[in-house]
Parts: C-alpha cells; structure tokens; sequence
C-alpha cells in the first residue's frame, strides 16, 4: 500500500517532465522548420539574382518587363538579408536598366541614325555594363556575397 502511495506521487512529476521533454522537441523542431523556410526564401532571392545576371551577361535584355519582374521578385530581400545584399540587387537594377536603355538606343549601321547619336559612347556603355555582369558570375561574386546568408549549418 505504501509503494502504491509513492508512485502515485511520483507519477505527477514524471508526467510533467515528460510534458516538458515533449514541448522541448517541438520548440526544437519549429526552430528548424523557420531556419528551413528562411533558407527557401533566401534561395530563391539568390536564384532570380543569377537568372537577371546571366540574363543581362548574354545580352538577353530585350524587354523592361524583366528588370521590373527581378524587382518584384527580390523584393523580400529587404527583410531577409543584410542592407549590403539589398544594395547589390539595386545595383543589379540600375545596371540592368542602363543596358536595356544602351540597347534601346543602339544603331547598326543599317539604321538611320538621329542627330546628336554616338555610338561609340553607347557601345562603350553597353559593353561595361555586360562585363560587369559577367565577372558578377565568373568571378562568383554574387555566389561570395550570398554564400554566408546560405549556409544552413
């Protein structure tokens, strides 16, 4: 009858500590899951950042619309990375349009050319613009400044 009185006792705090292992583990496992889901997130900025890259390298900026689609699509960054990321991907933006605005602007010879046009200025520009680019990816720049941000460990 004792025995029976004492591990009726013990059985409260044995259910408590279970209970707390039990909440343990679930705090444990949604920390993981926010780390997984932010890791997602971050990837996928990381992602259309080295789309617009090598879209932009290979001279494939034919339409504004991807330069406002890259905008809306790394919006998120702000709140995700630090202000340097943030400020890579304006400088991606503003690169980008200057080499849709040198396209636009762009003559062959075969085109009439307006007054005041300088080509060499115009190819000039578009031709740093694209190694910018380029040496964002063989240099892997873009991979460096978002690699600390990627790392899940």
């Amino acid at each position: 009858m004792r025995v029976i009185s004492i591990l009726q006792g013990l059985l409260t705090p044995l259910i408590a500590i279970i209970a707390t292992y039990i909440a343990w583990q679930q705090w444990k496992g949604n920390q993981l899951k926010l780390k997984m889901e932010r890791y997602d997130r971050r990837l996928r900025i990381y992602q259309e950042v080295v789309k617009m890259l090598r879209t932009c390298a290979n001279g494939d900026l034919r339409e504004f619309a991807l330069i406002v689609d890259f905008g809306a699509a790394t919006a998120e960054g702000d709140f995700l990375f630090g202000p340097e990321i943030r400020q890579y991907i304006d400088d991606i933006t503003s690169r980008a349009a200057n080499l849709r605005q040198a396209k636009v602007q762009y003559k062959d010879y075969t085109q009439p050319v307006p007054a005041g046009y300088d080509h060499e200025k115009i190819v000039n520009e578009m031709s740093a613009q694209v190694s910018w680019f380029t040496e964002q990816l063989v240099g892997f720049v873009a991979k460096n400044k978002f690699g600390q941000y990627l790392n899940i460990s």
